[in-house]
């Protein structure tokens, strides 16, 4: 069954039980410096899980675009995929475990027909403050009855600890701050142990198998969270007054269990995919599987990624794009391939009924991949000439005029190749070089936890947890925005943020440096607007009257029929009266003068036509 038809049945069965479909958000999170990427379906909805109201209801579904970077290193495998599409649904606050666990029971063996007899499901073991699930284990047995399956645990269901089948942003209970709401899990598994067949190479063959384990076997394919407590400030955690359900299933995999298809490249979608990839480099993927998932998952997500704005680059999403396109291109010149262009269009046919906006942007797209193709090629002939330079004498004795057979070179200039080329180690090697491995990662090791460092000063205090410095830097943002237009032109817009407690970071297109004077002429309107005290508040009003308001938006064909609006300075009654009108989730300060004082320490140009100015507030 097709990707396209299980989405399209999964919402209307959703909508017949009295859901509202939300729209897909923007792989690239807006105001949320925790995370590069929207990496689930629920990340979006956490400020209505966490007791928000939300202008579509309390009943919501959709299908969301996600991409975890985490996965990179897992792509190869029968299961794993960076980019992919979760399929979800929510209560906020309405139904819970009686009606959720019967009717994802019925959509999954209903109505696209999974055999039951290929279902396990996972439930919470409890620990000294949470008993085990018994409502959820009774009501699966219950389910599975109705098809004639005896659920037993052990057999059938299966408890886990915490570790497996609890959820909270923080983790585990015990890591939960104070105020934080966490809850039961239960996951849901394909078995796909009759067509694995790897009664030579699998864990399960010689050992005692679980549906939780990493063998390939089994698959989880959904997630069923229950969150019903909220951790108090004596340790402890105590009942929700109003209990959420969130749902995430994986489309690639809900694919791959009604085909009853172990391998997700394999199923209906990706196929032909493969089977160009087959056609390209003149190889097997039954010889060949790992470098041809590689190459059909990184350049989907590049596509992807490339459609959400993000521009190859050294840092943040940009790095990570320039990660996939590369090693893409590596799997696939590997294998013998030269021209990626006809496999760039397959894999925009293949999702364009889901994602049309790819046909559109298809030019863009294509533009881009081969340009960074192109540099990648460059930088392999700059560090091959770096290190010819470099080893022309060894102990003495000139080498040639070129590096014959396999050389090797020292860890540092193994690492210079590493961060100042941009080439991984696998790269390096393919060149002709060894260095010591050892070394190298005592290098890298050091590097990471710079970065880490730095990453935790760069997102501490992150808008997620709403704390007082970055409230205050995110309302500053509504008043640079507001006053950029003004300067430069209602063209101008805002294509990201990332605010924290020691800075605000906003970036707009732009194509030039401003001035020094342009500079303090923004900080001098900003400054006044705070100096003036305005008022800040939200209304939820229609999105088309917004609009028509003149608010200031991005992706307005992600919004609802109804959004919240923030006022600096009015309200929807005297228009006038207000100096920024715009879309936003929040938070905000009450009143502009909370800001205290505004400052602009830094611009840089990120490339695509794109400025980013870094300020303080305070």
């Amino acid at each position: 069954m097709k990707a396209s038809d299980i989405i399209d049945k999964y919402i209307a069965f959703f909508e017949k039980r009295g859901h509202r479909k939300i729209p897909n958000s923007p792989l690239v999170p807006l105001n949320d410096p925790t995370t590069l990427f929207i990496n689930s379906g629920m990340q979006p909805l956490v400020p209505y899980l966490l007791g928000e109201i939300h202008p579509a209801g309390k009943r919501l579904v959709n299908v969301q675009n996600v991409f975890r970077t985490i996965d990179i290193d897992e792509v190869g495998n029968n299961r794993h995929k960076t980019f992919y599409r979760m399929i979800g649904n929510w209560s906020l606050g309405d139904y819970f475990k009686k009606e959720q666990l019967p009717w994802i029971f019925e959509f999954l063996t209903k109505e696209i027909k999974i055999d039951p007899q290929n279902l396990y499901v996972t439930v919470f073991a409890g620990n000294n403050q949470v008993g085990k699930d018994e409502e959820s284990i009774a009501i699966w047995k219950e389910r599975f009855a109705t098809v004639n399956i005896d659920a037993k645990e052990g057999e059938r269901i299966f408890p886990y600890d915490a570790s497996k089948n609890w959820w909270s942003r923080a983790g585990i209970p015990e890591n939960m701050p104070p105020g934080e709401p966490g809850g039961p899990s239960s996951e849901i598994f394909y078995d796909f142990g009759s067509v694995l067949k790897l009664h030579e190479n699998s864990a399960w063959s010689t050992n005692k198998c679980h549906v939780n384990c990493d063998c390939g076997r089994y698959v989880e394919i959904g997630n069923n969270v229950f969150m019903q407590y909220i951790k108090e400030e004596d340790g402890s955690v105590k009942p929700l007054s109003k209990q959420n359900v969130d749902f995430g299933g994986g489309l690639e995999r809900f694919v791959a269990a009604t085909e009853h298809e172990a391998d997700i490249f394999m199923t209906s979608d990706f196929k032909p995919t493969i089977k160009l990839i087959e056609s390209q480099t003149q190889k097997s993927y039954t010889e060949h599987a790992a470098p041809m998932r590689i190459i059909a998952d990184h350049f989907g997500g590049s596509i992807f990624l490339i459609t959400n704005g993000v521009t190859p680059s050294n840092k943040d999403q940009g790095y990570i794009l320039r990660r996939l396109i590369r090693r893409g291109f590596d799997n696939f010149s590997q294998l013998g391939g030269k021209d990626i262009s006809p496999l760039l269009e397959r894999i925009v046919d293949q999702y364009k009924e889901t994602d049309p906006e790819l046909v559109e942007k298809f030019e863009t797209i294509k533009y881009t991949i081969l340009e960074e193709v192109k540099k990648y090629i460059m930088a392999m002939e700059k560090a091959k000439n770096y290190i010819e330079k470099k080893y022309r004498i060894d102990n003495g004795k000139r080498i040639g005029d070129e590096l014959l057979g396999v050389k090797e070179i020292s860890a540092d200039d193994a690492f210079i190749l590493y961060g100042t080329h941009g080439l991984s180690p696998t790269q390096i090697k393919s060149l002709g070089y060894t260095f010591d491995d050892l070394a190298f990662a005592e290098k890298m090791k050091n590097h990471k936890d710079l970065s880490k460092s730095g990453a935790g000063q760069k997102f501490k205090g992150g808008l997620a947890d709403h704390s007082e410095k970055t409230v205050m830097g995110h309302t500053a943002t509504h008043l640079m925005h507001q006053a950029l237009r003004d300067m430069f032109g209602k063209q101008l817009h805002q294509t990201g943020s990332n605010i924290t407690t020691e800075r605000v970071r906003f970036d707009f297109n732009f194509d030039r440096k401003l001035t020094d004077d342009e500079i303090l002429q923004l900080e001098k309107t900003v400054n006044q607007k705070i100096k003036a005290n305005l008022p800040v508040h939200f209304e939820m009003i229609p999105t088309s009257t917004a609009q028509e308001m003149g608010a200031i938006g991005l992706f307005t064909d992600t919004y609802q029929e109804t959004s919240k609006i923030y006022f600096v300075g009015g309200d929807s009654k005297n228009l006038t009266e207000n100096y920024s009108i715009e879309f936003c989730g929040g938070p905000h300060v009450e009143f502009t003068g909370l800001v205290k004082s505004f400052k602009i320490f830094k611009q840089e140009n990120i490339g695509n036509k794109q400025r980013r100015i870094y300020a303080t507030v305070g």
